[in-house]
């Protein structure tokens, strides 16, 4: 086992992964901004080290930073947490070279499944459903326009690069194509630093249902069931579920043996994800992988009783995993709903000082969140406050608890999105499972009585 483990990220994941590590009798170091300077997972790590300015690419996004924090303290290996670098290969590559173990999967496999072109074209060869859409790299407007018209309108663009919902354009029709295709690049070279866009064939109103998997270094693959993250804004979640209402047992073993046939073909080691498109047919479409810890891992750590942050570190030490396939069992249902710094109406971010926080607590409730009295939400990074979870013996005990929890929760000084999950929690449709993809651009139009409550 490792002796000390530098976390290479910020608020809550790097207070989640400094639990874990103290849990193990392991020593940790924080690295942070100088915004982040008196920040939680500052004041509870064993060492910190600031890496730089508050701007990410001076800071969290310094790999040259991030490994001399690391060598500095001796750490032995590295947690990139998600976001920022976690599914960086080069940070990967780098951590192998100066003998600094990387807790998450080897640098072929975050590149392959990084590129979510190439991810495609692997995924086809392994046999796994894919959307149909482009081979590879679409160079130019011509060739998107005789793509899209093959495989049929309406059609997707995607960064290759990508995730977030960044590089992403739906188009219905040719004349829409080419200023779509010139902006999709745009957002691509911005967010990722490589304009290249593939087509895919535009879903209408699926499911986003994701399979949790876990491997290790001896040949041992396990998913760990589903979790349903249909209920999204501009492809960002916004409350997430597991296990999902329409993927019963049968679905979801063959759904589970499919990620776990793709991550094998890859040869993935540690944490990850697959994501999927349902249709309402029950025929499911890979979307790409995730070669990290999730942002929604907790609500399956509730439903399995399984802790995959430490899974993850016991993987990277070279471990075994302690549990097989026939030891998952899934118990109850569980949620997540993302507390974010912003207007519950227009969803213009929201930085400022909580002046007064308090997180709700009882049976079956759990809040990730680096909040607290006089926190500062800092403008330079992403707007999530607190995950508020809660699992329940059935899902509408899970429902009724998370509405309790929120309409306790105290979140003072800045703007927070609880009215708006609040309001979702209670629209009939999500409380049938009624949900898709495309259920925000239906529950849209109610945000003017948010406006007027």
């Amino acid at each position: 086992m490792f002796r000390k483990v530098l976390i290479a990220n910020r608020g809550e994941i790097a207070l989640r992964v400094l639990w874990a590590c103290k849990e193990l009798g392991l020593k940790t170091v924080a690295v942070y901004s100088e915004a982040d300077a008196d920040s939680l997972h500052v004041r509870f790590a064993d060492e910190a080290v600031c890496i730089g300015p508050a701007r990410s690419i001076d800071s969290y996004l310094n790999v040259p930073a991030i490994i001399s924090a690391a060598e500095i303290t001796g750490a032995d290996a590295l947690h990139p947490g998600y976001g920022f670098l976690s599914e960086s290969a080069y940070l990967a590559e780098i951590c192998e070279a100066c003998n600094i173990k990387f807790i998450g999967p080897g640098p072929q496999a975050i590149r392959l499944m990084g590129d979510k072109s190439r991810a495609r074209k692997a995924m086809m060869k392994a046999g796994v459903p894919i959307v149909p859409g482009s081979t590879g790299i679409v160079e130019d407007e011509e060739r998107a326009v005789r793509i899209a018209r093959d495989i049929g309108f309406p059609v997707i663009l995607k960064a290759s690069a990508g995730g977030g919902g960044r590089g992403m354009r739906v188009v219905r029709g040719p004349g829409e194509l080419a200023l779509a295709f010139r902006a999709a690049q745009t957002e691509a070279q911005v967010a990722f630093g490589v304009p290249d866009i593939y087509i895919e064939k535009y879903v209408e109103g699926p499911r986003h249902v994701e399979i949790q998997v876990m491997a290790d270094t001896k040949g041992n693959i396990v998913h760990l069931g589903e979790r349903e993250c249909s209920v999204q804004r501009r492809h960002q979640k916004l409350v997430e579920e597991a296990p999902s209402t329409v993927v019963g047992e049968k679905l979801r073993r063959k759904m589970g043996r499919t990620a776990v046939e793709a991550a094998a073909s890859v040869q993935y080691v540690s944490a990850g994800t697959v994501e999927f498109l349902l249709d309402s047919e029950g025929h499911y479409f890979f979307m790409e992988m995730n070669t990290r810890i999730q942002v929604e891992h907790g609500v399956t750590e509730l439903v399995t009783g399984r802790d995959l942050v430490k899974e993850q570190i016991h993987v990277a030490a070279g471990e075994a995993l302690s549990f097989s396939q026939k030891d998952v069992a899934f118990q109850g249902h569980a949620l997540e709903c993302r507390i974010n710094a912003e207007d519950p109406v227009t969803f213009v971010p929201s930085p400022g000082t909580i002046r007064h926080f308090y997180q709700p607590g009882g049976p079956g409730v759990r809040v990730d969140t680096f909040a607290h009295d006089g926190c500062e939400i800092s403008p330079y990074y992403d707007s999530l406050v607190a995950k508020l979870m809660t699992h329940g013996r059935v899902r509408a005990e899970a429902i009724d608890r998370m509405k309790r929890c929120l309409e306790v929760m105290v979140v003072e000084g800045i703007q927070t999105n609880i009215p708006l999950h609040l309001r979702i929690l209670d629209d009939p449709d999500f409380r049938a499972g009624r949900i898709d993809t495309r259920f925000m651009e239906r529950f849209q139009p109610q945000k003017r009585a948010l406006a007027a409550s």
